[in-house]
């Protein structure tokens, strides 16, 4: 990971999409889960526009 977490927040934030992202990776591997890919990907940019407010702050 090239982005140094700076708060607790930020590394709660980062940990979670890390895991996000791998769920992807693995769901994307079996058939039926286009559903739910769609809304952890939902999810994962919810996270990621909070990580970016945390950033501006």
């Amino acid at each position: 990971m090239s982005y140094e977490p700076g708060t607790p927040e930020c590394r709660v934030l980062i940990r979670s999409k890390d895991q996000i992202e791998t769920m992807l990776l693995d769901l994307a591997k079996l058939d039926g889960t286009d559903l739910i890919l769609q809304q952890l990907r939902q999810v994962h940019q919810q996270l990621e526009g909070l990580h970016d407010l945390r950033r501006a702050s």
